[in-house]
């Protein structure tokens, strides 16, 4: 039976998003996989993990799992492996010696597989007799496998599709998920190992590498500029990096080092298909020994107290 999600992240029925994401990146940092190489457990408990941050965070699922209409893993609800009741229809019968419904007539003459094919949509061998029966458990599914899947910070702030080569040699492509972070797991139906029920499932952890300039903050990407002494001092425009290319951005004049310039919509991609910003820090750079930079200087001096707010 599938457990609670509530249980699995530890937080009340009633937990905001804010909670249940807290919860989360607690448990996926202290669980993740590359964390825990010689611990087979702790990656077993880190899909659980995100499995129920998953229906957890989807609103519509949570409200289902609430409702009693799916179970923790998103699966409808079932009538469990008891049948209706403590005597059950299984392949005796009701339990007081009249004939069962496998198939063949009820009291009466009543033909009841009649019924039941069109309730449940087509004969599956009777209750409990056959392979789809209540009776009966259904053939257990094959493993899952686990994939880590290293994706590019830019591609990760533009929800990129990702090809990924499966166990078979087969590759794949997989699009990222909006509001994806590192850790984070895409789950791919049927593409685990095989077995009497079916194929597992791919579990694919999300790692999202360290980039050369781009920083994450939250749903923003920071980056620092460097900008040379005349573009500070008489402005002008410099070309920026950003996740989707390249922009020119216009540099005031008289612009310090620190300065922090703001780019709309160049962040990672929200939930709700919005988009964080990007924020750009001006790093002044003074050229070493530059003779005619310092023979421009010579004399001039800033009267400025930069440093009085220090005391």
């Amino acid at each position: 039976m599938a457990q609670d999600p509530y249980a699995i992240l530890g937080v009340s029925r009633g937990a905001s998003e804010k909670d249940i994401k807290s919860a989360y990146r607690k448990l996926a940092k202290e669980l993740h996989p590359d964390h825990n190489k010689d611990n087979p457990k702790a990656a077993e408990r880190f899909s659980e993990v995100t499995r129920a941050y998953d229906l957890l965070t989807d609103k519509d699922k949570r409200a289902q799992f609430d409702r009693g209409e799916i179970d923790g893993e998103g699966n409808p609800a079932g009538f469990g492996g008891g049948g209706f009741g403590g005597g059950g229809f299984g392949a005796g019968g009701f339990g007081n010696g009249q004939r069962g419904f496998g198939g063949g007539a009820g009291p009466e003459g009543m033909d009841f597989g009649d019924i039941f094919e069109g309730i449940f949509g087509g004969r599956t061998g009777g209750f409990g007799g056959g392979a789809g029966g209540f009776g009966r458990q259904a053939p257990p599914k094959g493993a899952n496998r686990a994939y880590r899947l290293a994706v590019s910070l830019p591609d990760a702030a533009l929800c990129a599709s990702q090809r990924i080569t499966l166990a078979d040699g087969k590759t794949i492509d997989v699009k990222l998920p909006k509001g994806v972070e590192d850790g984070m797991q895409i789950r791919l139906a049927g593409k685990g190992e095989p077995g009497p029920g079916g194929a597992g499932d791919a579990m694919i952890t999300i790692a999202i590498q360290p980039h050369p300039y781009f920083r994450r903050d939250g749903d923003d990407i920071r980056v620092d500029i460097p900008v040379s002494l005349d573009e500070a001092v008489f402005g002008g425009k410099v070309k920026v990096p950003t996740a989707d290319g390249a922009v020119m951005l216009t540099v005031a004049p008289g612009s310090s080092s620190g300065k922090t310039l703001r780019i709309k919509g160049r962040g990672f991609t929200r939930k709700d298909g919005t988009r964080g910003d990007q924020f750009v820090t001006l790093e002044i750079a003074l050229p070493e020994g530059d003779s005619d930079l310092a023979q421009r200087l010579e004399g001039w001096r800033d009267t400025r107290d930069l440093r009085a707010k220090f005391g």
